[in-house]
C-alpha cells in the first residue's frame, strides 16, 4: 500500500483539519455537502465506521431550531444504530427531528425489503433536494415528504473492478480477478454477488439501467435524474463514457433525463469502479433540484 500518511491512528482527524482548512468551516465523503442549500451538519465516524450515538447526539442538539430537524441517515447496521439510539436521546430533550432512511441500493435484489437495503450515493440527491426544500422555508413535515418521495423513487447499483485497501491497516477489502468485476458492490467494499468477466462501458451500463430502472418502474415519458458517482480509481473519461451509454439506452426506450450529475461524490478509497443511482423527477422535485446551493463539493448558481 502506497498512500501519503502519517500516523495511520490519526487519519481521521488529520483529514478533518486539512478539509476544514481548504473548506473553512466544515473528506469523509459527506462533509463535502455542507452548506447553503444542502447540509447544516455531518457527523463523521472512523474511516469507513460509523460514528458513535452521542457524536450523533450533539450534532442534532446543534442542528435544534423552533422548525425542527431533518435526520437523513444511510442504511447501515452501525449508522442506523447510533442513530436510533441518538433518536431516544433527542426524544428525551424534546428535540423536533424526523430521520429518514435512505436504502436504494437494489443489488440484494428487486423483492428484497427495502429495511434490508443498503443506502448507497442516492443520499446525495436526497441532500439537495430536502436542503433546497428547507432553505425554502418549508415546514419540517413538507421537506420530510419532499425528500422521501424522491427517497422512495430511486434505486443504485455499484459495480467495481478492483477492491479498495483499508488506509490504517494496508489491508485489501475483498479480492477481485484481474479479468472479472463485481455488479452490487457495496460503499466500503463489501461484496454483492453479482461476480462476471469485465464488460465494456456500454454492456455494464445496460446491464445496470435495465435493473435500475425496473426497480423504479420506469416508463416512456418519465423524466430521470441519472448519478454516476466514481469510487475513486475511475477517471471522469470512464465515467462520461458510462453516462453516454445510459442516456443512449434510454432515449432508445421513450424515457428522458433531465439532470445528470458525473463526478466523485462518495468514493471508496482508490477502489476501480462506480455508482449509477436514478431517481423519478416530478416538476415539485425538479424545482427543488434546480435551486442554487453552495458547498465544496456541489456548487450551483
Amino acid at each position: 500500500m502506497k498512500k501519503f500518511i502519517n500516523n495511520p491512528e490519526n487519519i481521521t482527524s488529520e483529514l478533518l483539519q486539512g478539509f476544514a482548512l481548504s473548506f473553512p468551516g466544515h473528506e469523509p465523503a459527506l462533509s463535502g455537502f455542507v452548506g447553503e442549500g444542502m447540509l447544516d451538519f455531518s457527523v463523521v465516524g472512523d474511516i469507513f465506521a460509523a460514528p458513535g450515538a452521542p457524536k450523533v447526539f450533539e450534532a442534532l442538539k446543534l442542528a435544534d431550531r423552533p422548525a425542527g430537524v431533518l435526520f437523513v441517515v444511510l442504511n447501515h447496521e452501525g449508522d442506523v444504530m447510533a442513530a436510533k439510539m441518538a433518536m431516544e436521546m433527542a426524544k428525551r430533550e424534546n428535540i423536533n427531528v424526523k430521520m429518514l432512511l435512505t436504502h436504494e441500493d437494489i443489488s440484494a435484489g428487486l423483492q428484497t425489503d427495502i429495511k434490508d437495503r443498503r443506502g448507497l450515493v442516492g443520499c446525495v440527491p436526497v441532500y439537495k433536494i430536502a436542503g433546497a426544500a428547507a432553505e425554502a422555508g418549508l415546514p419540517l413535515d413538507e421537506v420530510y415528504r419532499i425528500a422521501n418521495d424522491f427517497n422512495q423513487h430511486m434505486a443504485t447499483l455499484a459495480v467495481a473492478m478492483s477492491n479498495a485497501t483499508h488506509p490504517q491497516s494496508g489491508m485489501a477489502i475483498g479480492d477481485l480477478p484481474e479479468d472479472e468485476m463485481e455488479i452490487g458492490m457495496g460503499q466500503h467494499g463489501e461484496g454483492g454477488g453479482g461476480r462476471m468477466k469485465v464488460c465494456s462501458a456500454d454492456e455494464t451500463a445496460n446491464i445496470m439501467m435495465d435493473q435500475l430502472c425496473a426497480a423504479v418502474d420506469v416508463k416512456p415519458g418519465d423524466e430521470l435524474m441519472l448519478m454516476i458517482n466514481g469510487t475513486g480509481a475511475t477517471t471522469l473519461m470512464e465515467m462520461f463514457i458510462v453516462s453516454r451509454a445510459c442516456h443512449i439506452h434510454l432515449q432508445d426506450k421513450g424515457i428522458s433525463i433531465s439532470r445528470s450529475k458525473v463526478d466523485e461524490l462518495l468514493t471508496v478509497q482508490e477502489m476501480a469502479g462506480f455508482q449509477m443511482c436514478i431517481g423519478k423527477f416530478n416538476q415539485e422535485i425538479l424545482s427543488y433540484w434546480d435551486k442554487p446551493c453552495n458547498t465544496p463539493y456541489w456548487c450551483q448558481l
